[in-house]
């Protein structure tokens, strides 16, 4: 599955164009590494997402698109969740 649609079937942004803007500045990354929009999600992997005052980094439990339509599904473990400056960019 797509960065960009996991982070909105995940619930984890409102939309897709976000999510897409984001992964393009450089405020999601995937195992520490910078990512494109259309990189491949897996089970297992790591993901970090900088919001304007927060990290988020969560692990992936379900990429499988249509289990995630599925309200019952749990797309994501949440590892570390930390504050940061709204005037600093986190990465």
């Amino acid at each position: 599955m797509r960065l960009d649609k996991f982070l909105k079937a995940a619930r984890l942004v409102k939309r897709r164009t976000v999510a897409q803007q984001m992964a393009e500045i450089g405020a999601v990354r995937i195992e520490g590494r910078t990512c494109k929009p259309s990189s491949e999600i897996e089970e297992g992997r790591v993901i970090e997402i900088a919001y304007m005052t927060r990290v988020l980094k969560v692990k992936v439990l379900c990429a499988d698109e249509q289990l995630l339509k599925r309200p019952q599904t749990t797309a994501y473990e949440v590892l570390e969740e930390r504050q940061v400056e709204a005037d600093k960019r986190p990465w």
